[in-house]
């Protein structure tokens, strides 16, 4: 994309917030808000053409091409069986007799209640995690937080939930809640690995810009769509399996998934995704 000169100045001053929002990470806080919106400041400035709702849509709200390419994927989604087998896992009793719907009643439609601050766990809580919470406090045995199972139920949750609308609160009157968003937005801008890559410099500094044949995605709207079906896993998977092949691709050492910073992570990276709209499960190259 060319820039006029008004159009680099621009550019510069948001840059220069950004680079601030990176300082306090490790020092005096900016509020979640004032992060999000330098955020889409950035992304307004930098893609004009966009509308605010596209970010949903991930990398394909920036690159035409390969838009056409998914939307003609999605006239068979690959990800549709997941979904009926998630439907099955999630109708079927526990060997207790009880089942999901006892966990959350208002289901399965519950996507847009997570990630959250649990104040009682003084933690994250992700929908997977409360997920596999609800199974043991059932006696069942925990679901991979990867792979297999957990994309089944995910994938169907996602699906009923099209359309809600990401509205993640940090309560700046705990500050648990404050802490775990400060640690995951130091993890995004905290440089790791052989490579010393942060999540920064692809879905921020660079974003639009290519590695090898990939444009770089925005990182407003990147929980939207997940779990993902990828055609290079041939399958799907969750958002943490992601988080792990970014940090295997710059070279970093691999964090548990649903560990407590790649929680902390989404919470931050949910935060920016407030106001864009559920559209999962997708489908990426």
């Amino acid at each position: 994309m060319r820039l006029t000169v008004m159009g680099r100045e621009i550019m510069k001053k948001i840059l220069i917030s950004l680079a601030v929002l990176a300082l306090t990470a490790t020092g005096v806080q900016a509020g979640p808000e004032e992060d999000r919106m330098a955020f889409v400041k950035y992304y307004k400035a930098k893609f004009p053409s966009v509308p605010d709702k596209e970010y949903a849509n991930g990398v394909y709200a920036i690159d035409p091409v390969g838009r056409e390419n998914w939307e003609a994927i999605e006239e068979f989604p690959p990800y549709e069986p997941f979904i009926d087998a998630g439907k099955e896992m999630w109708e079927k009793p526990f060997a207790n007799g009880k089942g999901y719907k006892d966990c959350f009643p208002d289901g399965p439609a519950i996507q847009h209640h997570y990630p959250n601050w649990d104040k009682k766990q003084k933690m994250v809580m992700t929908l997977p995690l409360a997920l596999n919470q609800c199974r043991e406090a059932n006696g069942e045995k925990p679901l991979k937080y990867k792979k297999g199972p957990i994309n089944n139920i995910l994938s169907y949750i996602a699906f009923q939930s099209r359309g809600q609308v990401v509205n993640v609160k940090v309560p700046m009157d705990d500050p648990g809640a404050v802490a775990a968003y400060e640690e995951g937005k130091k993890f995004y801008f905290t440089r790791r690995g052989q490579l010393n890559f942060s999540c920064a410099s692809c879905h921020l500094q660079n974003t639009g810009l290519k590695v090898r044949t990939e444009i770089l995605s925005p990182s407003v709207g990147h929980v939207t769509n997940w779990p993902v079906y990828r055609s290079k896993w041939g399958t799907v998977g969750t958002l943490h399996r992601r988080f792990s092949g970014c940090n295997n691709n710059i070279r970093a050492k691999a964090l548990k998934a649903q560990g407590r910073q790649y929680r902390n992570l989404e919470y931050f990276l949910s935060y920016l995704s407030n106001g864009q709209e559920f559209n999962g499960p997708g489908a990426r190259k």
